[in-house]
């Protein structure tokens, strides 16, 4: 088992709880507005954390998988549409920094790789660059089986055609990268479209129930061209990280184990009576819900701190499977702990601008978010270990 909370964690999450209050504060504004959190990201830009995973030897933090889980959890607990869109860029950088170096590769490919990771990281530290990850289709049931957009190579890269829905950080992003095909070819390619490149159509509104700051509208390619320096993993390289870093899958779920806490934090100062009109932690069934409330919380974070304890490449069956069941539990006990606590906060809690309505929405929006939703890594639960596939 890893250590998770070394001193460098500590030290990253404690800048972060720091920066919180401030995130919270506008988390109103952001939600009423479905406007995108420009404030929190200048924030995270000057403090460094958009290089989070960025090696200190590139001007990064250096921090690793779980320092991002941490950090991403601690975000959660202050504005959900900032953690779930900093994980749209942060697992770029981990996944051609820590992740890709876990993998086999030629040394033509390692050669290559190690000079367009280290531009990529390079915009990110110096020049502030966001990216974005957009993977899914809208192609159920066929999302974690090979993608409809196609990339054609032409002279310098590649020209791109194709559609990604619900593609988070969509107006504010500097690249696309996204999971494409090449035609005669089963190895998935990872491709940086610039976001101004011609053929780079946003469209679709944005009103959704919860999570409404990340902005994730579709994006529409009509052969965009990406240079080659664009291409971030080798051809095959992302299908060899599906297969032996399944983590990286795991990435959404830290948020809604943060939005757990937010809740906790927002029933604790109101049955202490803090900001509202009397105390109720004396009355036995507000004592009870909260109790409900912590099993809920302390099962959903044990259940993910363990699965943080064995990250790495080449997992067990085994720890697989503990990592589904730490993802369907984040996803689905963030909106049982926000159902209880309107229980026990009672009706105003659901009037807006309560911090906990708008918590209880953006808690419902994980169980669908692919490519482990609910749905999916609960059909893969109920075939484990009864099958010999």
């Amino acid at each position: 088992m890893n250590e998770i909370w070394t001193p460098r964690r500590l030290e990253l999450v404690a800048h972060i709880a720091e920066m919180g209050p401030a995130f919270a504060a506008r988390a109103d504004a952001v939600d009423r507005e479905a406007a995108f959190p420009h404030e929190n990201y200048a924030d995270l830009r000057d403090a460094g954390f958009l290089g989070l995973c960025i090696p200190e030897s590139h001007g990064g933090l250096g921090g690793d998988f779980v320092a991002y889980a941490l950090v991403s959890e601690e975000l959660g607990r202050h504005c959900g549409s900032t953690a779930l869109t900093f994980n749209m860029h942060t697992a770029t950088t981990m996944l051609v920094g820590q992740i890709a170096d876990d993998l086999d590769m030629t040394d033509e490919d390692r050669a290559s790789h190690e000079e367009r990771r280290t531009e990529l990281w390079r915009g990110v530290v110096e020049d502030g660059k966001v990216h974005a990850q957009p993977f899914s289709e809208g192609r159920a049931p066929g999302e974690t089986a090979g993608f409809a957009a196609r990339a054609v190579p032409v002279d310098g890269g590649y020209l791109v055609s194709g559609r990604k829905v619900f593609a988070s950080l969509s107006e504010v992003a500097d690249l696309h990268n996204v999971t494409c095909m090449v035609e005669g070819d089963d190895r998935v390619r990872f491709l940086g479209i610039p976001a101004d490149a011609e053929g780079v159509t946003i469209e679709g509104d944005w009103d959704p129930l919860g999570m409404r700051g990340t902005i994730s509208k579709n994006l529409v390619f009509d052969e965009a061209f990406v240079p080659a320096g664009n291409e971030f993993l080798p051809p095959g390289g992302f299908d060899q990280m599906a297969t032996r870093w399944p983590y990286f899958y795991a990435t959404l779920s830290f948020t809604y184990l943060g939005i757990q806490r937010a809740v906790l934090d927002y029933t604790a100062h109101y049955l202490r009576g803090e900001g509202g009109p009397s105390e109720r932690r004396d009355l036995p069934q507000k004592q009870h819900g909260w109790g409900q409330m912590r099993l809920a919380w302390e099962r959903s974070q044990a259940l993910t701190y363990r699965m943080l304890g064995e990250v790495g490449v080449d997992p067990t069956p085994e720890q697989v499977r503990r990592a589904w069941a730490a993802t369907v539990t984040a996803m689905e006990t963030a909106p049982e702990v926000a159902s209880m606590a309107v229980r026990v906060c009672g009706g105003r809690s659901l009037l807006r601008p309560s911090a906990l309505e708008r918590m209880y929405r953006d808690a419902r929006c994980g169980a669908t978010m692919l490519p482990w939703s609910v749905e999916v890594t609960l059909a893969r639960l109920g075939r484990a270990g009864l099958y010999d596939d």
